[in-house]
């Protein structure tokens, strides 16, 4: 990763960082990416009813609501992937703490719309014991409450690395400083993938607050590849900058032991799962 970093605090010369992930702003290093959350949480109206057609892929892509603002992917009809800083827990001053947020603070928000027409709560945060404030680990999977029936569902790259040179388009519901739309779902300005490490992924893309955790997505195979981290950002919807995707790949583990903990099964009772010794 070290080449890698020097490549973004090149490119933040030209770009200033914002304060993006979903947490109060987080302490970093002068030219670093931060997380692409979004502080605080809004206040938005809840239709309980579906559409009457949920007819595209997009509608797997979930908002996730708790101290800070997310994106997330569902995977299957009880499972949400996302970034681990964004179900991180926080201190009164808004730093990050080793530990996760209780399941009962995190909502999930359905519909890609400016309001959302459901939301569903969480029972369980399946996460590594590591990228709490993005870096290696940042990646959690959520077991929801109820199976969302119906609901389509994408399908994420576990058995296969991502590719050099492979194009990946991200989505989040983030909202940068001088966009003009209300919060919904947008496809973001993606690009070939130009490096690739133990941990993440390297890609020139456009990242506003509160994409964090949301879904990149493979333009050949439309299958989910990685996992939105951070970002250098500039405040412009418009503008790209160097951007890490967390490898879903390297933690066959982790989504092993999601689905047995949405089996019924309890966290003691599995092998370990949140070692982050790859």
């Amino acid at each position: 990763m070290t080449g890698s970093y020097r490549v973004v605090a090149a490119a933040s010369a030209a770009l200033a960082l914002t304060a993006a992930a979903g947490c109060k702003p987080p302490i970093t290093n002068a030219g670093l990416p931060i997380p692409a959350a979004k502080p605080g949480q809004e206040q938005r109206a809840v239709q309980l009813r579906p559409p009457f057609e949920l007819s595209t892929n997009e509608d797997a892509i979930v908002r996730i609501v708790t101290d800070v603002t997310c994106t997330g992917t569902l995977i299957t009809e009880d499972l949400v992937l996302t970034a681990h800083h964004c179900v991180a827990a926080r201190d009164d001053n808004g730093r990050t703490l080793r530990r996760d947020q209780e399941p009962e603070a995190i909502s999930i928000e359905l519909g890609g719309d400016h309001l959302p027409w459901g939301d569903v709560t969480v029972r369980a945060v399946v996460s590594p014991d590591c990228g709490y404030t993005s870096g290696q680990g940042d990646i959690a999977i959520l077991v929801l409450s109820r199976r969302l029936i119906g609901i389509p569902t994408l399908t994420p790259r576990i058995e296969a690395q991502p590719e050099p040179k492979e194009f990946v388009t991200p989505y989040g519901f983030g909202r940068c400083a001088l966009s003009r739309d209300a919060i919904h779902l947008v496809p973001r300005p993606g690009g070939n993938i130009d490096a690739v490490s133990p941990a993440h992924f390297v890609a020139t893309a456009s990242i506003c607050p509160g994409d964090s955790g949301g879904p990149a997505r493979s333009d050949m195979g439309g299958d989910v590849v990685g996992v939105i981290s951070s970002s250098v950002m500039d405040g412009d919807e418009h503008t790209t900058g160097t951007s890490y995707f967390s490898r879903l790949d390297v933690w066959p583990e982790l989504f092993s032991a999601a689905r047995e903990i949405a089996a019924g099964a309890s966290p003691s009772e599995l092998p370990p799962y949140r070692s982050c010794l790859r």
